[in-house]
């Protein structure tokens, strides 16, 4: 059986406290963690679960585009722009 020793304290206290908050030992909520962080980057190769549309999808329903202006974005607008006409 390979153990596995974490160095660094920071990383130790939050295994704490996330085991505290599961009522488990840190063996089980390191584990756990692990495995969930496993399946939510493998979700969207997979299909399974939410993928990268539909994050995506949800992500421009929060944030929609401005409407449109009704200005033309050619060549001479971005002149203007730049203060080149």
């Amino acid at each position: 059986m390979a153990s596995l020793y974490i160095k660094d304290r920071e990383t130790a206290a939050l295994a704490a406290e996330l085991a505290a908050e599961l009522g488990t030992t840190k063996t089980e909520a390191v584990r756990d963690a692990l495995r969930r962080r496993i399946a939510e980057i493998a979700a969207p190769k997979s299909g399974s679960g939410q993928g990268l549309l539909e994050r995506l999808d949800e992500w421009r329903k929060a944030n929609p585009l401005p409407p449109p202006t009704g200005l033309k974005a050619d060549k001479a607008f971005f002149d203007d722009l730049w203060g080149e006409i």
